[in-house]
């Protein structure tokens, strides 16, 4: 069977807890932290309780799915009641999975505090061993990369780098700040082929060596991050937008001034997957742009990362409605 696109990353099943927890923030002279308090001995009641799927694989395997395109997910999920719960989602969202079954599969926790301030607990659990023979042969003209750490690292960039050299598929590629901090040392032999690469501002400068205190214009970032002509580079950076650089011209687009944000989690994959999406259909850069940030924005109103994922046709009414303020920049 062939695919439109074969998504490839980590799954999780995801707890949300919602709490009255203060915000504490704790000076020091060279830094200062912001911690969610909990008092020692007691038990927390919990105001809203909330299960999901989550991880990046999964994310954007269900975006690309919603958004019209015939997709495979390719991972590693546990053989516990949370896999069943993961693979069962997936079916229901038109989505093959294609990856293989072993050991406890991930599961993140994310405390919600009294001003939905919070904090994630995240168990990797089998996403990090996948092994060279878990990998089937890729039966799509594209693959979409998100975060893999370990052991899935290297047996997913051996894979994808023999496929990349081969023209059989090609790469759109979101790295996590983990993958980031690796470096462009290590992350080089897969960032330099992929067609479509997609990083924050924080993720940028780590992966480029930069000083984010220092490097603070996205537009700088996205022509650092192109390696070769052709290639699409992404800067996100929060509620000052998206930057988009294709070789020879750049793109800001600006998030909505009334945006009211529930949650962030999953808003960076809705983007992504969006614009990879778009650019698979052979849309301009302004509109791929427009698109991704349409459905992020979406995302964010609500809690959980798949929440209000749109499907194309909403995406297309959506994108409609609002006239997003989109200026270029160039060499």
């Amino acid at each position: 069977m062939t695919y439109d696109i074969t998504a490839i990353g980590s799954a999780t099943v995801d707890y949300f807890a919602d709490t009255d927890s203060e915000l504490i923030r704790i000076d020091t002279r060279t830094t200062s932290l912001e911690l969610l308090a909990f008092p020692m001995g007691e038990k927390i009641l919990i105001n809203e309780f909330n299960i999901s799927t989550g991880g990046g694989g999964t994310n954007t395997a269900v975006a690309f799915s919603r958004l019209g395109l015939k997709t495979a997910y390719l991972g590693k999920i546990g053989t516990d009641l949370n896999g069943d719960y993961i693979v069962d989602y997936l079916g229901q969202q038109g989505i093959t999975f294609i990856g293989k079954r072993e050991g406890q599969s991930g599961a993140s926790i994310i405390l919600n505090g009294l001003r939905d301030d919070r904090t994630i607990l995240a168990f990797k659990g089998i996403n990090n061993f996948m092994q060279p023979e878990d990998m089937p042969q890729i039966e799509s003209p594209w693959v979409y990369l998100a975060s893999m750490l370990e052991q899935s690292w290297q047996t997913v960039v051996a894979a994808l780098s023999a496929g990349l050299v081969a023209n059989k598929f090609k790469v759109a590629f979101n790295p996590s700040s983990y993958q980031a901090a690796l470096g462009y040392d290590q992350l080089g032999v897969l960032t330099d082929k992929v067609s479509v690469l997609v990083m924050n501002r924080e993720e940028a400068c780590k992966y480029l060596g930069l000083d984010p205190q220092a490097h603070k214009d996205p537009a700088e970032l996205t022509r650092a991050l192109a390696k070769q002509p052709g290639q699409i580079t992404l800067v996100t950076d929060g509620a000052k937008g998206a930057w988009a650089w294709d070789g020879s011209a750049g793109l800001w687009a600006k998030p909505h001034p009334d945006l009211k944000i529930a949650e962030t989690t999953g808003a960076g994959d809705a983007f992504a997957s969006t614009f990879t999406t778009c650019h698979i259909r052979g849309m301009s850069l302004r509109d791929c742009l427009h698109f991704a940030m349409t459905n992020a924005e979406s995302v964010l109103q609500y809690r959980g990362a798949k929440e209000k994922l749109l499907t194309w046709d909403e995406l297309q009414v959506a994108a409609q409605q609002y006239s997003r303020d989109i200026t270029g920049y160039n060499d």
